[in-house]
């Protein structure tokens, strides 16, 4: 219905398989309906009904087939947005675009149905297409909504859960595209969007939500549980746990090794499996492969109610080429740089994002936090955040564009990081944002006023890399390697970091963590879980926060496999029981005792005994709280060799006892009894004016606090 030149009310139809048409006036009791004519054969009916303000009205058609429908006619609602709505949007300042665009839930004149809204700036024309209109791109044309790009149009009497795309017709032909801010997609093989309304999930988490907002995790202690969903457990017939069913395990799996925090790998809807998530098609929208959005929100209210927070990780630096997804999207590169210089990845094969374009940054951030509005989770883990901020990132000479300033960085995705990180505290306070950045970029966790990137931790890929190259040596080796192990040091405390071991350490060729551990050519599974236990205990005693991928925690013998389950029965072994049982206490210890939490960013708290320069491969040092109870003491032999009346320098005179020791007998290890005290004694050791002796069998990391601390 619309207005005609002659200042009449006209109403069109386009029905090409209809035989009549009637149209329903609503305003009158009882209803009075008009039939509405043909203009020649092309299914298009048109009524002239005089000089008349628009009124509510449904359309009933017989069709030719001799059945009949009614329904109210889309274009009898005026559209749901104004172009003002997208203009934050356009200026690349909306973070909450999702709540515009997309599909949402309406309730108009007493009329329920879905409004529907789409960025395609290029397209000559729009249709929704979906089962309620029989994938027909001439039932609802969607009206373009004035310069602001987007195309708008109110479904009226639209279930929830119905299958759409979008039809983009372009210079180049037309293409069926999902839509980019779908809430709900039923992902491969039909990819299609759902229509979807949030009203859905009463939160029992309210209590967790507010305390979150006064936590600091950079002092505060930090264990996260990294996990594929996909592969963490599988049914007995190798299918997936739904949200639902995980609900009831990994809360109380969780908890029980003590981890704070569980982080999934990326629940974006995306088409191929094997990217892991990686290759993202729906950046607002969970996967359907484990259920829906309800479900994986009754799983984030499971884990909060249990209260471990919840990481997900979130890809903005590139998204896959595939038709139905945003790869040029109306014809034309829209959410990509069209210069494949800039808009290819290399390493991937996938798309990258333009940074610089207005509504791409408005996108970006607005899925950033449409997850922790809609689903609650506690932060996001970025991925590849080195690929985003540096032009020639994978690129050889002549393959990329410097900046404007003949550099390196990308300016606008710089700045696009700075702002989603600002919007994220400022909307959601206590909620982290955590870097995987592999180079040395400066101030990534810095604050954006001082030219950081305003991330709150980055993940240590450099300390990662060097410690596993340091393990991966045999015994002989490892003096000459000290260094791997004490250059860590010299940068720990420029940036808030998390030590880790992800998934992409045990893949593609890497091994298993536990495989990792060299020998020498000598010893067995038992063995080389001696020295992971070493390793563990070392990791979790250095400064930094943590991250373990599922499966290290009991030293998986296999590498992952993204489409098999974790092997559990290796936890029946006393070997792989005792490694969990390690990771268990480890989280415990590190949680009880607070200052290890504050002094991860703290460098005062931090000192050296020795670095591998009195005996080879011995280290030791010391983290330190506020009083002299909170003391931790770090004993560390790699070298292959046992050592017995070992003499370590302390901070202060007393009795010290064993927290862990990687050789107990209750994980896995030799000796039956490590409860032994040692006093200190006034014996000079180094700058110290008391020293402990003891024993260091290898491998083995010993922990010891002050009696009573």
């Amino acid at each position: 219905m619309h207005v005609g030149d002659s200042g009449d009310l006209e109403v069109r139809a386009l029905l090409p398989d209809a035989g009549t048409v009637e149209i329903i006036d609503l305003t009158r009791e009882p209803s009075v309906s008009s039939a509405v004519p043909p203009l020649g054969n092309e299914g298009l009916f048109e009524l002239l009904i005089g000089q008349r303000k628009p009124f509510p009205y449904r359309l009933r058609v017989e069709w030719k087939n001799g059945l009949s429908s009614e329904w109210h006619d889309p274009y009898s609602f005026d559209p749901t947005l104004e172009e003002s709505d997208l203009a934050p949007f356009g200026r690349g300042e909306d973070p909450l675009a999702y709540q515009k665009l997309g599909a949402h839930p309406k309730f108009i004149n007493d009329v329920s149905g879905y409004a529907f809204a789409v960025w395609a700036p290029q397209a000559n024309s729009v249709s929704l297409i979906g089962e309620f209109n029989g994938w027909n791109d001439l039932r609802h044309r969607m009206r373009r909504l004035g310069d602001s790009g987007a195309w708008e149009l109110f479904v009226p009497e639209l279930a929830s859960i119905a299958q759409y795309k979008y039809r983009v017709f372009s210079e180049e032909g037309f293409q069926d595209k999902a839509d980019p801010f779908a809430a709900f997609s039923e992902g491969p093989p039909g990819n299609a969007s759902l229509t979807y309304g949030f009203d859905q999930y009463e939160w029992g988490d309210a209590e967790w939500m507010e305390s979150r907002r006064e936590l600091d995790y950079r002092v505060l202690p930090m264990s996260v549980y990294e996990m594929h969903l996909g592969s963490w457990r599988r049914k007995k017939d190798g299918s997936y746990l739904s949200y639902l069913e995980l609900a009831e395990e990994l809360p109380r799996y969780v908890k029980g090794l003590g981890f704070t925090h569980v982080e999934f790998l990326p629940l974006s809807e995306h088409p191929l499996p094997a990217s892991w998530g990686y290759q993202v098609s729906g950046y607002f929208s969970p996967t359907s492969r484990f259920g829906k959005p309800e479900d994986l929100m009754h799983l984030v209210d499971a884990l909060h109610r249990a209260g471990i927070g919840v990481i997900m990780d979130w890809v903005p630096a590139h998204f896959p080429r595939d038709d139905f997804a945003l790869a040029r999207f109306d014809g034309r590169p829209t959410y990509e740089y069209a210069d494949p210089r800039m808009g290819e990845h290399q390493d991937w094969g996938t798309l990258v994002f333009d940074y610089a374009r207005p509504e791409v940054r408005s996108f970006l951030m607005s899925s950033a936090l449409a997850w922790l509005d809609r689903f609650h989770v506690d932060g996001l883990r970025v991925d590849a955040v080195a690929s985003m901020i540096y032009l020639d990132y994978s690129r050889k000479e002549g393959e990329w564009l410097p900046n404007r300033f003949g550099g390196r960085e990308n300016l606008e995705a710089i700045s696009l990081l700075q702002r989603a990180n600002e919007e994220i505290h400022h909307l959601h306070p206590g909620a982290i944002v955590i870097a995987e950045e592999s180079t040395a970029y400066p101030k990534v966790t810095g604050k954006v006023s001082e030219k950081g990137l305003g991330f709150d931790f980055k993940w240590n890929m450099g300390w990662m890399n060097d410690v596993l190259e340091y393990f991966n040596a045999p015994p002989v080796e490892r003096a000459k390697l000290a260094e791997k192990l004490t250059f860590g040091h010299s940068y720990q405390f420029s940036e808030n970091f998390v030590q880790v071991f992800s998934h992409d350490e045990v893949v593609h060729g890497k091994s298993p963590m536990i495989f990792k551990m060299n020998l020498g050519g000598e010893g067995g599974v038992s063995e080389q879980a001696a020295l992971l236990r070493a390793l563990y205990v070392y990791m979790w005693a250095w400064p930094g926060k943590k991250t373990l991928f599922m499966g290290n925690e009991f030293g998986q013998t296999a590498e992952w496999d993204f489409d098999n389950a974790l092997d559990w029965g290796l936890l029946e072994h006393d070997d792989h029981r005792g490694l969990s049982g390690l990771v268990r206490d480890l989280n415990k210890i590190y949680c009880r005792n607070q200052f290890l939490g504050v002094g991860d960013s703290r460098p005062d708290k931090f000192r050296w005994i020795e670095c591998g320069d009195r005996l080879p491969a011995v280290f030791s040092f010391l983290r330190f709280g506020d009083s002299s109870k909170d003391t931790l003491l770090v004993a560390c032999n790699f070298s292959g060799e046992g050592v017995s009346d070992h003499r370590v320098g302390v901070s202060f005179p007393g009795t010290w006892r064993v927290v862990v020791h990687s050789q107990d007998k209750a994980y896995g290890g030799l000796l039956e009894d490590v409860s032994f005290d040692a006093r200190a004694e006034s014996v000079p050791d180094g700058e110290w004016e008391h020293s402990l002796t003891f024993a260091l069998p290898s491998p083995c990391v010993v922990l010891l606090m002050p009696q009573g601390g």
